[in-house]
């Protein structure tokens, strides 16, 4: 199948991914680690699960300046002028509004995938399925698409996407957006079934988000505004490293998903999981007859259930007694810590 000229990816890979400490650390977050010990990093998946329908040049990886070797190490496929380098964490609207105008700028007909670098996704051809799908109502609608994920349990760890009850269609108008709830409104939200988890998956027209940028986030428009005229020139990182800190750090949910009309989300089932905590990779790796799930080629676990072990290949883990717990260990640093605790894992890194 040929590739739409016009369709762009655009990787965000500038988090820190804190809550997979001591694995992933800043040095070397969770979007270039091979969690699943296969060979593969989070990242390089990504790059892979979308190859398919998007052309290599079209490409983008939005991500911390000090990552920018990494991202080349992990898709040698792409380069230097296909990372946009971010001078200091501002959240995912100044990283996204930073590719949206660079892309205008290349191409004004430009579609653009957004997508988070350190995703798991179990159905990949269903999931790209999908993505066609929404590329095509996109060329015939100015809308900002979104996808939800259709929720199993009442999950705590990620924010929902409230959508119109009414609305029949597969493709449903967005009601609201919801941040993380407690469990009690997470099992309101199951019951519902309108509510759906946000993936941070994106799908719109450069010129239709560049637009909503305008009208509501004027000021980090203003600041792209004027970054424009550098894109792709030799001044632009030295342009981007003086204006970019002056954005607002701020979600694009924040900035434009909860203020703009004509947002719109497809509901979906594809396997999906930001892996984002122990608790979720714990989740999907295989598991013993005591549900404990192990990474670590020499590990021996007694009278021990329901527990996340990750060591490197050649340390030898003897665990006794343990009841729920997440043991780690990476560079001489081990954490062993309750998975009911896992959110105080931030806290207990610093």
């Amino acid at each position: 199948m040929d590739k739409d000229k016009n369709v762009y990816c655009v990787i965000m890979a500038g988090g820190g991914g804190a809550r997979l400490w001591p694995k992933s650390r800043w040095s070397k977050p969770k979007q270039f680690l091979d969690i699943f010990g296969t060979g593969k990093s989070f990242i390089r998946m990504t790059y892979e699960r979308f190859a398919r329908i998007v052309p290599t040049e079209n490409f983008m990886v939005v991500t911390n300046i000090q990552y920018k070797d990494m991202v080349l190490e992990h898709i040698p496929e792409l380069d230097q002028s296909q990372i946009l380098c971010e001078p200091i964490g501002r959240n995912t609207a100044p990283c996204i509004c930073y590719a949206a105008y660079s892309l205008r700028k290349r191409n004004p007909e430009a579609k653009m995938i957004v997508t988070p670098s350190d995703h798991m996704i179990m159905q990949e051809e269903e999931f790209r399925e999908i993505v066609n799908e929404l590329l095509d109502f996109i060329t015939d609608h100015d809308v900002l698409m979104t996808v939800g994920l259709t929720p199993s349990r009442p999950e705590t760890g990620y924010g929902y996407i409230a959508a119109e009850i009414e609305d029949g269609s597969e493709i449903k108008p967005v009601k609201a957006f919801k941040e993380k709830p407690t469990l009690s409104v997470a099992k309101e939200y199951l019951s519902a079934g309108n509510y759906f988890w946000n993936a941070g998956i994106f799908i719109w027209n450069a010129h239709t988000l560049e637009q909503a940028f305008r009208t509501y986030c004027p000021a980090m428009a203003s600041v792209f505004d004027l970054l424009t005229p550098c894109f792709y020139r030799d001044d632009e990182q030295e342009r981007v490293d003086e204006l970019f800190p002056t954005c607002e750090s701020i979600s694009i949910d924040y900035a434009v998903m909860e203020k703009a009309s004509g947002i719109y989300v497809f509901p979906a089932s594809f396997g999906w999981s930001d892996l984002g905590t122990w608790g979720s990779l714990h989740t999907r790796l295989p598991h013993d007859n005591h549900h404990n799930a192990c990474v670590g080629e020499n590990v021996k676990l007694i009278e021990s259930q329901n527990c996340i072990v990750h060591v490197p290949k050649n340390k030898r883990v003897v665990i006794q007694g343990l009841d729920g717990y997440i043991v780690a260990e990476k560079n001489g640093t081990l954490l062993i810590c309750k998975l009911q605790d896992e959110q105080r894992i931030k806290e207990f890194s610093k």
